[in-house]
């Protein structure tokens, strides 16, 4: 997939080019994360823009090349369904953060280490695009804006890093202009990584062109805990055939598309709950306690 030919990115939109880089970054490994970060990127230019021509230009562009590939990708869940989208990026962001994470406990301040923890916070603020995030996904974020700034300070002041969580309560994050060096230091110096094709571990060095890496699927290391407490219940499995151990009280089984809607369901009702919309939460509840019992939607 290719991505938008966009003219310069006016001044009052700076800030979105971060996300537009991290989907130029996946255009051709993740159409799912190329589109959902666009589309996060169009809905803050939109609240930003001066309404100025040039700006205005921009982000019809932008919006143009949204609604052509929805139209080129309609067979993808992950386009198309929200529940499927959030899903996916959840998924990506904390693969990630968890490479990222073991990395930086390792000692292996690298620039794809950084730039993992860079990219996943990010990712973080794109699902907001789904709603609220997550106490978890909140933490996740905050920690990884915060690592990728720590150590590529550290770096560029000549000082070693501190693997592992020294972050106090209180302190900010790193946001994403504070950030915006990563940028550029990607883009200058991408990491020189070359896989030793006979060993097993060789595909967590895997490096894309943009310098964020291919992570696998990684466990928290077993003699630390991982600083931000992660679910395992969003790592998705590699198939649906090894998801088969949750049935109804019926004997249906429910794949993983069920077990993550009928999760958002009992979310959406939580959240029409604080807002003292009462029906609406009963309409959820009911819906999940339908797909959680018989393993079929209601209309």
């Amino acid at each position: 997939m290719s991505g938008p030919v966009l003219p310069p990115t006016p001044a009052p939109l700076k800030s979105i080019q971060h996300y537009l880089k991290i989907a130029a970054e996946h255009d051709q490994r993740d159409p799912v994360v190329s589109y959902w970060c666009r589309l996060y990127a169009l809905q803050t230019g939109l609240k930003l823009s001066t309404k100025t021509t040039e700006e205005t230009n921009f982000l019809m562009k932008l919006m143009d090349w949204l609604e052509s590939t929805k139209k080129a990708l309609h067979d993808n869940e992950a386009i198309t369904n929200n529940v499927a989208a959030q899903a996916h990026l959840e998924n990506w962001a904390l693969k990630l953060f968890m490479y990222a994470d073991k990395n930086d406990r390792n000692s292996n301040f690298e620039k794809s280490t950084i730039q993992s923890f860079y990219t996943a916070g990010l990712l973080y603020d794109v699902i907001t695009t789904f709603g609220d995030l997550t106490e978890e996904a909140v933490q996740n974020r905050k920690y990884a804006k915060w690592k990728a700034a720590y150590i590529h300070n550290c770096l560029k002041n000549g000082e070693t890093p501190v693997p592992g969580p020294m972050k106090q309560e209180g302190d900010d994050e790193g946001s994403v202009d504070n950030l915006a060096s990563l940028d550029n230091d990607a883009e200058a110096e991408k990491p020189n990584i070359e896989p030793d094709q006979n060993s097993d571990e060789s595909n967590e060095n895997q490096v894309s062109d943009s310098g964020v890496p291919t992570p696998p699927a990684i466990e928290p290391n077993p003699y630390n805990p991982a600083p931000i407490p992660t679910n395992p219940g969003t790592e998705k499995p590699s198939s649906f055939e090894n998801f088969n151990n949750l049935k109804t009280e019926g004997g249906v089984t429910l794949n993983l598309e069920q077990m993550t809607k009928a999760q958002k369901l009992i979310k959406w009702a939580g959240s029409a709950l604080n807002y003292d919309d009462v029906p609406t939460t009963v309409m959820n509840l009911r819906k999940a306690l339908h797909l959680l019992t018989t393993g079929q939607e209601l209309p």
